[in-house]
Parts: C-alpha cells; structure tokens; sequence
C-alpha cells in the first residue's frame, strides 16, 4: 500500500510536465501543442504527449523541476504560430531540396556545394527534421529537368516558321576542359527578336575545326534546323572558321538553302582597343590602383567629391567601374583626363596610405590626355552598340567603317606622336581584316534590310552594284518564286495520262505567272530603296512590323536577315565589366554540372518553364509556402519569448 502511495505522487508530477506543453482547446475536446499547434483527444495518454515532445521537441520531455521554471536550461527550438488544425498549412520539407535546386540554377553554383557539412547542419539547427538530398540525387534531378526543358525547346524551334542564325562561343573551365555554346536567334512573326541557347558542349581535345563541325551539327540536327539555318556568326577563331565553312560547304552541296558565316565584330573591336591601349596600360593600371582604393574607402569618396565640386571637374557616381575590361579602362582614363586635379589632391593628401607610385608624371599625364582623345569614338561605339536593343550588321558595320576612318586620321595626322602611329598601325591591319571577312553579298542584303542603312550608310567597302543585282536575283529566287510556287503548288499535278500536252502548257503559263510575279516584287526592292533611310533612333523591328504590309515578301527576306548577328556574344559581355561574373561562373563549373545548369539557367531566364518529368515545377507555390512558413516561425518566436 505505501509503494502504492510512493509510485502516485511520481506519476501524476511526470503528468502535471506534459500538460504544461499543451493547452486545452475552447470545445474541450482536444489538446494542442503550444509549440508546433498539433492537436490530439483529450483522452490522448500522457505517455503520447510525451512521445511527441520527444520527437518533435527535444529536450521538453525531460524537463522537470527547475527546468521548466527556468526555459533556459532548455535547447533553444523553432516555434511555429498557433493555429487551427484546419488551417495550419502542411509544409513538405522536401520544397526546400526544391528551393535549392532554384538556387542553384539561378546562382549557377554546382550540387557540390551543398555537401557541405556546415550547410547541412544549419539547415537543422533551423529544423532537425530536414534532411538534404545527396549530392547524386542533386545531379540526377538537374539532368532530368535538363532534359524535360529541351524537348520544350524543341517544340519551341519546331514552331518558328522563319530562318534561324545561330552563334557559336568558347571558353576553357579550370579543369582545362573546352567548352561550346550554341545559341539560335530568329524573328517571330510578330516581328520580335527571340534568342534560345541550344547546348553547351565538350569539345573533345585536340580541338579541331572538324572536332567543332561535327558537334555543331549534331546539335543542329537535334533540333532539326540544320536545314534552315541561315548564317553562323562565329568567335574569329581559325578553328571555328574552318569549322564554319566545313558546314557551308555542306549546306550548299545539298542545296537547302544559302548559308553564310560571320566574323564577330564585337572581339575584333576588343581585340583592335587592346592594340591601342598597349602603350598606356601600365598608366591605366596605376591610375586603377587609387580608384580601387577610393571605391573601398568612403573618407576618401568623400574628400574626392569635395576637390571635385571646388575644381568644377563634375560629378561621379560611386563605385567607378573600375574592371579590366575596356569599360573600367576606358573610365581609368576619363577620371584622369577630366578630374586630374581631383585625383591628384586626394593622392597626394593620402600618400601615407596610397603611396606616391601612383601619381602621375607629366609625360604620363599627356599620354592619359591624347590616349583619352583619340579612343573617345571608340568607346561612343561600344556604347552604342551595348545599349543598342538589336545591333544589327548593317548598323555595326556602319560603326566599323567609322572606327576605320578614326584609325587612318590618326595614322597619317602629323600630330600623332610616333608610338600612336605604331599602335594605330596595328590596328588598321585587324580592321582591315574584318573588313575582307565581313564585306560579302550576305552581308550586303542584311545591311540594306536595315531602313536606316540602305544603300546610302553602307562603307564604300561594301558598295557595289553587282552586290545590288546579286541581291535583287536572291529576293526573286528565294523570296518570290518559292513564294508562288506555294500559293500555286494545287495546280503542280503529276504527268498526265493523255502525253502531257496540258503539263506543257501549264508550264509555260507557270513561267509566265513567275515573270509578273517577280516584276512586282522586284518593284518592291526598288520602291523600298528608293525612300530615304529612316533617322537612326529608330526600332528596326517596329519599323519592319508596321511597313510589312506594303513590302509583303521584303518582309519576308527581312526577318530571315536581320536575325543574322554581328557578333558572337552580347557586346556587353565583352565591354562591360558583368562579362566578369560570367567567366568567373563559366571558370569554376565542374564538367558534371555545367551543361545541365547553364542551360537551365539561361532557359529560364528566356522564359522556359522549369520542368521535372513533364511536370512544371510552380516556384511561385513553393516561395508562397516558404514565406509562410518563415512568418509562422518568426511569430511563434516571438510567442515563445512572452510566454
């Protein structure tokens, strides 16, 4: 009986513990958790509420005595906002492998890194019930949406009823792996430029101009444009070139169609500023040093900003570009060239820190002044070209014919001193060498598809009256027979029974009806150049869209033209200093991610939905939960601490 006695007092004190952890419900039936909000009978056994502190809260079920008086001694855990069990939302914790996976699309951040121990155990710091796929399962999910997201391309490509241009680009990866991106450009029908990356392919080594044509081929093929593309607009690279025309030799011994491939004008223009940059680099990069310095410090931001206002040497918006690409270059030497004061006066008041290195001689000074004026144009035209929505090859070209001129003036001016000449000299021999590239038929007609360009802004270099015929007998052949041919292909009957006395007949009035057709759309060439070109600012494509009415089969040869680039990449990539961030995340990708992330991530970006097994994944349901989740914790917190 006294064992009896000794036994209830335990019990029932082990009782009162669990009970503290839950709250009666209004209806009296039920209990609920103050922390996670899960309910049970109100007939539930103490042993299972115990149960459920132990798994889902660790800790609470062996707090007796001054442990639950002083929540202190207790490991620190997650609460999530009371609520209704009606109403308290179900979050499968497997959306955040989901989430991740976003994560490292959009950041571009190989599976790998989250196999980070330290990364895994604070996802469970946050909640021990996480549990973080594996890295294989990581990879396998990326294929596999990889995969799902190219057959949408595919449709995609399927639908598009113009000519495609394609792009070709190369980069090596820290594992000395080498790399190339294939990416399609067409006009849709509402006359909007589309752009969609094909692949990113391993290059076998040694690469080869043959190892690149098979693997562009391969790739044209699984998409099934081989047929109708119109133009490759490659990286300058010989091996690329010679793989280039391996493809036009193909293409037009089968005769689908013309093809033609294209210099990139963007890396020859790099490649020319690098040329007259020589001289004055090791003035840039000194000049780089203190502006690196002033973009971390704001006390010397500030005192820059002061001399500027007193010298009246304008204002500047922090931090300055200061990359080692021609944009940071360039802005080395503008800051230099219109702040010099400025510069100079902060240097020398900070030269403890700064050192005195970095101020500039006189004769360097001159170098920063006639170096600043002489690549002014240039930058103007990588400006324009950058901010340009569609750099089409008959605005480039215009360009380049400019920047040729600049180089000459500067070449033959009696005030250039000698190592401008030297250095302008090598620049005109790559000038000139994209000029006999890039001067071809093909290039012709997509200049004067421009109706800013026309005939009147095309170089001298490029003008010529045989290229005008030439361009007139493609418009007819391509634009205006095929055209008839299918608005007539009813009446193309096979051979008839009687000797073919009436398929002779029909033949001579086919010719007929071709002569009055291609009179008319011949008038359509010369009405259109025979108009003035359209000023400069204006949106080629909305020009195209609201004239393709008077000009039906122009607009035709329009669209397939003005897809053509003029350059291999994005000209800001190259100029501008986010072409950074795009090499560095090329660089450090692994050969097991790269192909599946990168293309992803650049499909997304076009607007392809991220897919997995055919089935589209709603990130927007999955923030929603996610956001939800946040706020019920960060309330339960808060709950927690008045309690």
């Amino acid at each position: 009986m006294e064992s009896k006695i000794a036994t209830k007092p335990r019990k029932k004190m082990m009782t009162s513990v669990y009970l503290k952890f839950f709250e009666t419900v209004p209806d009296g039936k039920s209990r609920r958790c103050k922390f996670c909000g899960q309910s049970y009978s109100i007939a539930t056994a103490t042993g299972n509420l115990g149960r459920h502190l132990s798994n889902r809260h660790p800790g609470y079920d062996k707090a007796t005595g001054d442990a639950v008086a002083n929540p202190a001694l207790l490991p620190t855990i997650v609460i999530k906002k009371n609520q209704p069990q009606a109403k308290m939302p179900q979050v499968d914790l497997d959306h955040l492998n989901w989430l991740l996976i976003k994560w490292l699309i959009v950041a571009s951040v190989p599976p790998s890194a989250l196999e980070e121990k330290w990364l895994a155990n604070s996802f469970k710091f946050l909640n021990s019930s996480i549990q973080l796929w594996p890295g294989e399962k990581f990879q396998a999910v990326l294929r596999e949406v990889f995969r799902s997201m190219r057959e949408d391309v595919t449709v995609i490509l399927e639908q598009v009823s113009s000519k495609v241009s394609i792009t070709l680009d190369f980069w090596t990866s820290y594992e000395q792996i080498f790399y190339m991106s294939v990416t399609c450009q067409w006009i849709d029908e509402n006359w909007s430029f589309q752009k969609v990356l094909l692949d990113i392919s391993h290059i076998q080594s040694p690469c080869t101009g043959a190892e690149i044509y098979h693997t562009l081929v391969k790739i044209l093929k699984m998409y099934n444009i081989y047929n109708r593309v119109l133009s490759c607009t490659h990286d300058n690279s010989p091996e690329a070139m010679r793989s280039c025309h391996t493809l036009k030799d193909n293409i037009d011994s089968q005769k689908v169609g013309p093809f033609c491939y294209v210099p990139c004008a963007a890396r020859t223009l790099n490649s020319i500023i690098n040329d007259g940059l020589g001289t004055t680099k090791p003035i840039i990069s000194k000049i780089r040093e203190f502006v690196l310095e002033m973009n971390a410090s704001v006390q010397i931001r500030e005192e820059f900003t002061e001399f500027a206002t007193a010298f009246q040497e304008g204002s500047w918006k922090f931090p300055l570009d200061a990359s080692a690409r021609w944009s940071g270059s360039y802005q080395m030497l503008d800051i230099m060239r219109k702040a010099g004061k400025s510069t100079e006066n902060v240097i020398r008041k900070y030269e403890e820190s700064l050192g005195s290195k970095v101020l500039l001689s006189s004769a360097e000074k001159n170098a920063v002044n006639i170096m600043h004026a002489f690549l002014e144009p240039f930058y103007k035209t990588t400006n324009n070209m950058c901010n340009n929505k569609l750099p089409t090859i008959g605005l480039v070209v215009f360009f380049m014919d400019h920047i040729s001129e600049t180089i000459s003036a500067c070449r033959d001016s009696r005030h250039s001193p000698d190592w401008l000449k030297s250095a302008a000299e090598g620049m005109e021999v790559k000038a000139r060498k994209y000029n006999e590239q890039a001067c071809n038929i093909f290039t012709y007609m997509t200049a004067i598809l421009d109706p800013r360009i026309k005939v009147e802004l095309i170089p001298e270099s490029l003008n010529s009256e045989n290229y005008l015929e030439e361009a007139r007998a493609h418009f007819i052949r391509y634009y205006c027979a095929n055209h008839f041919s299918s608005m007539t292909s009813g009446f193309c009957s096979p051979e008839l029974e009687d000797g073919g006395s009436f398929s002779f007949a029909e033949e001579i009035a086919r010719k007929k009806r071709r002569v009055s057709m291609s009179s008319a759309s011949t008038d359509e060439l010369t009405q259109y150049l025979s108009e003035p070109p359209a000023p400069l600012p204006t949106d080629v494509l909305e020009w195209w869209k609201v004239n393709s009415t008077r000009y039906p089969r122009l607009s035709l040869m329009a669209r397939d033209f003005l897809a053509v680039q003029a350059t291999s990449v994005a000209p800001e990539e190259l100029f501008c200093s986010n072409g950074d961030e795009i090499d560095k995340q090329r660089f450090s990708m692994p050969h097991n991610s790269a192909q599946a992330l990168l293309c992803i991530k650049s499909w997304t970006e076009g607007g392809v939905r991220l897919k997995y097994k055919s089935t589209e994944i709603d990130y927007e349901r999955l923030m929603e939960l996610a956001t939800s989740a946040a706020a019920d914790n960060s309330a339960a917190g808060i709950n927690k601490k008045q309690n």
